[in-house]
């Protein structure tokens, strides 16, 4: 029997806010939830220890770098991700193909280039039928990416959750193309599905429903994958240029959705885009929001955030939150985090990190209990 399964505990009397519990083989994950994005395995500047201390119940790590570096192989040699980072909670991993679209359309390819690395021009060499052929950006070598090999990756990483191998087209794309992309990533769900049911490891797969801002594409990417046996769903593909595109098509597609199994919105996890889209029923969020916005000093309340580099701050012996808990706020004021960004001390980057993901696992905290007091 897996050890994959759902439950909705209470569903809301003012909206389709929901709360469950999702079981893995790696512990519960309480819904609706934050999902912090570990690209490497890590977030970046935590340790995995502390972000089991954090509370954290779902990490995003991403296959595509794996892949590259330190290889799958080594991955799968050390015991799986869980034992390989340290990580005790569930995992759930991308199929690599965002990364690999972003490449022939410009998002990796800028990160690639501002990190000083291989220049990507080149690195996607053939899109086709069966997957995509590109260079390793470290160097150079030919993989080749396709449903059945993203998804045997994933196998051997061990994740609780696996996403099956999708094309990302960028948000001006024409009907045509956007047409062509869109029978092909269901065919190469399809394959993704029979890869991983054929040796299920007591792992689940969320389809990805696609038709970029076409809600009537995303209407038809809903009937295609609820047909079929995948234990999730998770939204994904172009969401839209503004935040209230994104909210107008979801607000279209999560009629389609509504069930007895999970829903993830991929890549969004904002505090403006929680409280839109908690209502409509979804799930769990995955972003790199609040560490990434604690590396530009930006610090997350309840109240007003915090620039801690401001001069305000200097001599503010305050924790960066009254009544936080988490262990940066205990031990630390804002005058001491103040100091460190002021000084490029890289603890600075681990100390606010620490606290913003620490908010976020409350935040949802706040959202669950408002939800079962029908309140939200």
């Amino acid at each position: 029997m897996s050890p994959f399964s759902y439950e909705i505990l209470h569903v809301s009397r003012r909206s389709q806010a929901r709360v469950g519990r999702i079981h893995t083989a790696h512990g519960v994950i309480d819904t609706p939830g934050f999902v912090a994005v570990g690209t490497n395995g890590t977030l970046k500047g935590i340790d995995n220890a502390a972000v089991n201390d954090i509370g954290l119940q779902l990490m995003f790590c991403n296959t595509y770098h794996l892949m590259l570096q330190p290889g799958i192989e080594v991955v799968e040699k050390a015991g799986g991700l869980h034992r390989f980072t340290g990580r005790k909670g569930p995992i759930i991993t991308d199929s690599g193909g965002f990364q690999v679209f972003s490449l022939a359309y410009g998002g990796v390819a800028n990160e690639l280039k501002s990190a000083g690395q291989r220049s990507s021009e080149k690195l996607v060499l053939k899109i086709n039928e069966e997957g995509v052929l590109f260079r390793s950006y470290r160097d150079g070598s030919k993989m080749l990416l396709t449903p059945e090999t993203s998804v045997n990756a994933q196998k051997a990483l061990g994740a609780d959750i696996i996403i099956p191998f999708d094309e990302l087209l960028p948000y001006h794309t024409d009907a045509q193309t956007l047409q062509h992309s869109f029978e092909r990533t269901h065919r190469w769900e399809q394959r993704s599905l029979e890869t991983h049911r054929a040796d299920p490891r007591g792992q689940a797969m969320y389809a990805v429903i696609h038709g970029g801002v076409d809600h009537n594409l995303r209407a038809q990417s809903c009937a295609i994958l609820t047909h079929l046996p995948f234990e999730g769903f998770a939204i994904g593909g172009s969401m839209g240029k503004t935040r209230s595109e994104m909210v107008e098509m979801l607000q279209a597609t999560m009629p389609h959705l509504s069930g007895d199994k999970p829903i993830h919105l991929l890549g969004i996890g904002d505090l403006s885009s929680l409280e839109q889209c908690i209502p409509m029923g979804i799930d769990t969020f995955d972003s790199s929001y609040p560490t990434r916005a604690a590396r530009h000093g930006m610090i997350l309340t309840e109240g007003e955030n915090l620039k801690i580099e401001q001069r305000r701050y200097s001599s503010d012996l305050d924790p960066l939150e009254q009544n936080c808990l988490c262990s940066t706020c205990r031990h630390f004021s804002r005058a001491y985090l103040h100091h460190l960004f002021r000084a490029k001390e890289l603890t600075a980057l681990t100390l606010a990190s620490i606290h913003n993901l620490h908010f976020m696992v409350k935040l949802m905290e706040r959202y669950r209990r408002r939800i079962l007091d029908d309140e939200l």
